[in-house]
């Protein structure tokens, strides 16, 4: 799936332009090498696809082109980030 990006989102449409799957995420503090995960949402009609790990691999591949580490609040990040540390250990921000 194709997500579209603004200043600290990717997310997905419907036909009528309302928001159906989103994460978000904003800079940790002055950091400009940490994000906070914030937000992770995905409509009931689309839950059980995999949109949203598709939506963490996006923000994940964009911070790592941005060299940014990612520190997650979203429970659902911070879950998925426990539950597969092969797959997102690299771009985990350290916890200090």
């Amino acid at each position: 799936m194709e997500f579209k990006k603004d200043e600290n989102s990717f997310y997905q449409e419907n036909e009528a332009d309302e928001r159906i799957a989103e994460i978000t995420y904003k800079p940790v503090g002055d950091s400009d090498k940490v994000i906070d995960a914030d937000h992770t949402f995905v409509d009931p009609s689309l839950r059980g696809q995999g949109i949203a790990e598709q939506l963490v691999d996006r923000l994940v591949e964009e911070m790592e082109k941005e060299g940014k580490k990612i520190s997650p609040s979203c429970p659902y990040v911070v879950e998925l980030f426990k539950r597969k540390p092969d797959k997102y250990g690299h771009i985990m921000a350290d916890e200090n």
